[in-house]
C-alpha cells in the first residue's frame, strides 16, 4: 500500500469581500480591454499615450483578478505589488492629467483619477491592499 500525500491547498483570496473584488476587477478588465482595444484599432493616432496607457491599466487589472482568483501566498503577495503598482499609476496619470491636459488629447481610464469611472480606479487598489493585508495567512502557512 502506498501513502497518499495530499497536495498543500491555496489559501483563498476570494471569500467574502473577496469575490467583490474579483468582480469589480473583472468589469475594469472588460472596460479597460474593450475600451483601448477599439482606441487603438480605430483611432490610435489621435491619442497614443492615453489608449497606450488604458491598454496597461487594463493588463494590470487582468494580472490581479487572475491573482486574486488563483490564491496562495505568492499570488497575494503578487496582487499586492500590483495593486501598489496600480495606485501609483492612478496617482501618477491623475496628476498628470490635471498638469497637462496637451499630453492627454482623450481620456484613460486613469485620467483625472478615474473619474469617467466613478473614481472606482483610485479606491479599488486602496480597498483591495486592505484586504489582502487583512486576508494574510497565518504564518507557516505559505503555499
Amino acid at each position: 500500500m502506498t501513502s497518499v500525500q495530499e497536495k498543500p491547498t491555496r489559501t483563498r483570496l476570494i471569500s467574502g469581500p473577496g469575490m467583490l473584488l474579483v468582480w469589480f476587477y473583472g468589469v475594469m478588465v472588460v472596460g479597460a480591454v474593450s475600451r483601448s482595444v477599439y482606441q487603438i484599432a480605430t483611432e490610435f493616432d489621435r491619442a497614443p499615450l492615453a489608449y497606450s496607457l488604458s491598454a496597461v491599466a487594463g493588463v494590470v487589472y487582468g494580472f490581479i483578478t487572475y491573482s486574486l482568483v488563483r490564491g496562495g501566498e505568492r499570488a497575494r503577495r503578487a496582487a499586492l505589488f500590483c495593486c501598489a503598482a496600480e495606485l501609483v499609476g492612478v496617482l501618477t496619470v491623475g496628476t498628470w492629467t490635471l498638469v497637462d491636459r496637451s499630453a492627454f488629447p482623450d481620456a484613460t481610464v486613469w485620467s483625472d483619477y478615474g473619474m469617467g469611472y466613478v473614481f472606482i480606479p483610485v479606491l479599488l487598489p486602496l480597498t483591495a491592499m486592505y484586504w489582502l493585508r487583512k486576508s494574510r495567512a497565518p504564518q507557516g502557512d505559505a503555499a
